[in-house]
């Protein structure tokens, strides 16, 4: 009996160390909800940007796996407090205001920053990375010149929008791509890469065979999971060696 009380007491203990709490703030006149999952104040730090359905189990997820090596995460909310689509067109909608308001959209991921800060995680030492939408959203950030290491879209959106370009970029951009992926094209991709070699931008750009676009959510028929086992190994071996910096 002894055993188990000792058991079940170390079992709490690990659940707590990796719960995340959802935390409210504003920007604007909108107010936001995203997710913090705090390891420890001196913790390197991922900023996670959601998919196109907003933050949901998918992200928590993700977010428990790099708490277990290590790494506190910041998912930053870019609809809006209780703002999560299920409709395709809502989320077409959503996402597709943002793309439009390229200013708005840098508002906001400067608001999840200043609340990462406020809230002491360790802003100093972070990446940010992201899915799908979540991962074009990485790569405007990285344009906008933000202070991190590194920016790292998985099966995002690569194309640059007219009038931009990465000569303020101070990170490194490691790109996770499908080769199947029929959103966005190996022709964008290649054009990425050719873009950051211009730039003098340190990258690393991935693509797997026969993974579509979306390919480590898991459940979904996109899934594909030699992919997505192949890109989290990269991913996480990459943290190690840039945190290191």
């Amino acid at each position: 009996m002894k055993f188990l009380t000792v058991l079940f007491t170390v079992f709490l203990m690990a659940s707590a160390a990796f719960a995340g709490q959802n935390v409210v703030y504003k920007s604007g006149d909108g107010e936001y909800e995203s997710y913090y999952a705090p390891v420890s104040a001196s913790a390197p730090l991922v900023f996670m940007i959601q998919d196109w359905d907003g933050i949901t189990d998918y992200e928590i997820k993700r977010a428990e796996m790099l708490n277990k090596l290590g790494y506190s995460v910041f998912a930053i909310d870019m609809f809006g407090k209780g703002i999560r689509p299920t409709a395709v067109e809502d989320r077409k909608r959503l996402t597709g205001e943002l793309y439009a308001d390229r200013a708005k959209m840098r508002r906001l991921l400067d608001a999840g920053y200043a609340k990462a800060k406020e809230l002491g995680a360790n802003v100093s030492n972070a990446v940010m990375m992201g899915y799908c939408f979540g991962g074009a959203v990485a790569l405007e950030y990285a344009r906008a010149g933000a202070p991190l290491k590194a920016f790292i879209p998985f099966h995002g959106g690569l194309a640059t929008p007219a009038g931009q370009d990465f000569a303020k970029t101070k990170g490194e951009i490691v790109v996770f791509h499908g080769t199947a992926d029929a959103s966005v094209s190996m022709k964008e991709f290649a054009g990425l890469a050719e873009e950051l070699e211009k730039a003098g931008i340190r990258h690393e750009m991935h693509t797997y065979s026969g993974a579509p676009h979306a390919f480590t959510v898991f459940g979904s028929p996109a899934y594909r999971a030699d992919a997505d086992r192949k890109s989290w190994l990269r991913f996480t071996e990459y943290l190690g060696e840039i945190f290191k910096k």
